[in-house]
């Protein structure tokens, strides 16, 4: 075998099948990750309604760090993707592949509405805020409140699409099964949340850490099932 054979071969099975298997079934624990760290770089956005001096003080002020967090987030809107598509190949090959597709749609959605936020963020930050039209930037803001609690419904519709579709193959226990519904039901609650202000409001406690940390446990308990289901080999990847 010639040295071209034996670095082809090499390359193709060190990045053959079982790579990308294990790359997208752990692409949950990488959008956690991302997720995390994004947010703690963006820091806390002004609420709605907030007076201009404090938007001005947010996105000027902290311009460096919520443009690298946008990035950061767009790192997360791909690992989010992978994690819905290893749902839907696990699904799939348990003859589930309705509900693997549900969760594509939803998870289409979710970051859909991510980047969307993304974007609002970043445009902020990188012009609009110090252009001194102040109307303009209070209602960006506002809207990017509102845009965050209807982030739930596709949130918990990707949800209930991993929880019932891993059930019905049976793939989990009927306690993780009540567990999921748990999740579903208390992450479909946050898009009730317009108090204008307190622990039921955009960004209140239960908005802005409790539904979102549910989800996020929600995605680690899933990556984990994943793992442990792993094919042998699949032509797919």
């Amino acid at each position: 075998m010639s040295a071209s054979s034996t670095a082809v071969t090499s390359s193709t099975t060190m990045y053959g099948s079982a790579f990308w298997e294990l790359l997208w079934r752990t692409s949950g624990i990488g959008f956690v990750l991302f997720i995390i760290i994004a947010y703690v770089l963006y820091g806390n956005q002004p609420h709605a309604g907030a007076p201009a001096d404090a938007l001005v003080a947010f996105y000027q002020g902290e311009r460096t760090r919520i443009l690298i967090a946008a990035v950061v987030s767009g790192f997360a809107v791909l690992n989010l993707m992978w994690f819905a598509a290893a749902i839907r190949v696990t699904l799939a090959d348990a003859g589930k592949d309705g509900w693997g597709a549900a969760a594509t749609a939803s998870s289409a959605a979710v970051g859909g509405l991510f980047v969307l936020l993304i974007a609002i963020s970043a445009t902020l930050a990188f012009s609009t805020a110090g252009s001194g039209n102040q109307t303009f930037t209070s209602g960006l803001n506002d809207f990017a409140w509102g845009c965050y609690v209807l982030t739930s419904f596709p949130r918990a519709m990707l949800i209930m699409s991993g929880t019932l579709g891993l059930w019905r193959a049976g793939l989990i226990s009927n306690g993780l099964f009540s567990a999921g519904l748990a999740a579903l039901v208390l992450v479909l609650l946050g898009g009730t949340t317009w108090l204008s202000e307190g622990f039921w409001s955009p960004y209140g406690a239960y908005s802005q850490f409790i539904s979102p940390i549910i989800g996020l446990v929600w995605v680690l308990v899933v990556s984990r099932i994943l793992l442990t289901r792993i094919p042998n080999a699949r032509a797919g990847w």
